[in-house]
């Protein structure tokens, strides 16, 4: 088959039929038929050749064209495509290395294997230009709602007609209880977009706790106009969900906003997530009283939060404490999503026990140490001391306070509490020689002999061997795998070594083994504060 004059004028018409159906430029499709054209033509003149096609926008002429070009003399590879500068002097005036020469050569016969090769060609291309004229489509529209027309389910994942395309929405992005027929129209929320091999995968959601933000920002004009703000959501998808809510504007109530005249608003997205319970909740900077307001409908009596290990301990009557965990502990779980904390909810009566346990241990403690009675040890623990070092080095006026207790007794119970301490401190550090602590150890500033007793204990017995451990080893802190927050003890947690004061002290202890210089270290922290004040 050549393309003659009879046909040309059908290849444009073709084109243009093509690129109307498949939504794409003509011109992509026309750029695909001259690269199969030229292949075609590579077949029969040689694959060596450097064969052009020109399809004439207007007409439908096709022009075949061959190309050769100028080298240099020692870079010549391809005779078929290249020539000397020498051997181009025959066909060009002045010929110089990089220039072109084209000439015409007469148009290809296609059989039926060149035919079927082209045919292929302007599918790949066409494939190509629609994905990526999808791509394009899609790829600024993640993070919002789309509507689509279900087509069909595979193993559990619905496809669904985005119009441009087709998404995917997967099994575990639905909502549990949610079936869907061909036909039926969805509503959803584009996570992601992405470009593979086999093309632009657009990824829907129902679940995601975006997709809930989104609706409330349809059927909300505050939250659309900024002057309501979704800070927080959490989802138990098609059961209950809490969304936190705060309000730029003094006059305007962000919960009220958000529920609508009688409920319209919530009830619309209600509707929308197959009656799943949505429960609004005013935001707080205040992380215990936004804890407070997390919990909702359950009342609480105290919060105790632990800032640095991201716990909180919440404290609620009896009757509350089934209201407060929800059904299979959802209210909660949903609670802790919504605040980024772990908590632990107790009642009065368990929180009760817990300070008897805590006031019984303390009031031993000091028995057994300081040979007191118990009555006497009850009046310690009851002024708020809570360990021997804060007996033995508190200031006098501190212990006269306790009734019965004056000048004489306040320096007999610090002396007890001395004399106990040094012992202690005496065995401890006997401990740690006998466990092989050598003395760069025991001298550096800043180590108890409990602290380099537990040291031995992990296998840390030089001054090398503690400069070499990381700052969460020595202070503990918390990692989070698969969403779960793990505490990582630390060998000195348990006497209060934080995260700051560890690396204070592993920093000193390279910088007196002169693995670090200090003067470079100097430079480090002008640095850091440079940063800062440029930030």
């Amino acid at each position: 088959m050549a393309i003659t004059s009879a046909n040309q004028l059908e290849l444009l018409q073709t084109a243009e039929a093509v690129a109307r159906e498949k939504m794409i430029e003509p011109g992509l499709v026309i750029e695909a038929m001259e690269e199969s054209l030229s292949r075609a033509a590579k077949s029969r003149y040689g694959a060596e050749m450097d064969i052009r096609v020109a399809i004439d926008r207007k007409n439908g002429k096709a022009t075949f064209t061959r190309v050769r070009t100028v080298v240099a003399e020692d870079e010549l590879e391809n005779y078929q495509a290249e020539f000397t500068v020498e051997q181009a002097k025959q066909y060009m005036a002045n010929p110089e290395v990089g220039q072109e020469f084209i000439e015409e050569v007469p148009p290809v016969e296609m059989g039926r294997i060149a035919a079927q090769s082209a045919k292929q060609v302007i599918l790949q291309k066409i494939r190509e230009a629609e994905r990526d004229r999808q791509y394009e489509e899609f790829k600024d529209r993640a993070g919002t709602i789309i509507n689509g027309l279900v087509k069909r389910e595979e193993y559990g994942n619905v496809i669904v007609d985005v119009g441009a395309g087709e998404a995917i929405l997967r099994r575990n992005e639905k909502i549990g209880r949610e079936s869907y027929r061909p036909n039926d129209r969805i509503r959803v929320y584009i996570k992601e977009v992405r470009r593979e091999q086999r093309g632009p995968q657009i990824f829907l959601s129902r679940t995601s706790p975006e997709f809930m933000s989104e609706l409330f920002k349809m059927e909300v004009p505050e939250i659309y106009d900024g002057i309501i703000e979704i800070k927080a959501v959490a989802r138990d998808p098609g059961s209950r969900a809490k969304i936190a809510v705060i309000s730029h504007d003094g006059s305007i109530d962000p919960v009220g906003a958000c529920v609508g005249m009688r409920g319209s608003r919530v009830q619309a997205v209600v509707n929308e997530l197959q009656g799943e319970k949505i429960d609004i909740i005013p935001w707080n900077e205040d992380q215990p009283t936004f804890l407070v307001n997390a919990l909702q409908p359950a009342e609480v009596s105290k919060v105790v939060l632990d800032e640095e290990a991201g716990k909180i301990e919440v404290v609620v009557p009896e009757e509350q404490l089934s209201l407060a965990i929800g059904r299979r502990g959802q209210n909660v779980r949903l609670a802790s999503q919504l605040t980024g904390l772990d908590i632990d909810i107790m009642t009065e009566a368990d929180e009760s026990a817990r300070r008897q346990k805590e006031f019984e241990g303390r009031t031993k403690l000091f028995m057994d140490n300081l040979d007191l009675d118990e009555f006497f040890a009850q009046l310690l623990v009851a002024e708020g001391f809570t360990n021997l070092e804060e007996v033995a080095y508190v200031e006098v006026g501190e212990l006269l306070v306790i009734d019965g207790v004056d000048e004489g007794t306040a320096g007999e119970l610090q002396a007890r509490a001395r004399d106990v301490l040094e012992a202690q401190n005496k065995a401890a550090l006997d401990a740690a020689r006998a466990l092989g602590v050598e003395d760069s150890l025991i001298e550096f500033e800043g180590l108890t002999p409990q602290m380099l007793e537990a040291l031995a204990k992990d296998d840390v017995k030089t001054l090398e061997d503690f400069a070499t451990c990381a700052d969460w080893e020595l202070a503990g802190g918390w990692t989070t795998d698969n969403g779960e927050r793990i505490k990582d003890n630390g060998v000195l947690e348990p006497f209060g070594i934080e995260l700051e004061e560890a690396q204070n002290m592993i920093m000193t202890a390279r910088v007196a083994l002169g693995w670090v210089d200090i003067a470079d270290l100097a430079e480090d922290e002008v640095e850091v504060d440079a940063e800062e004040s440029e930030a």
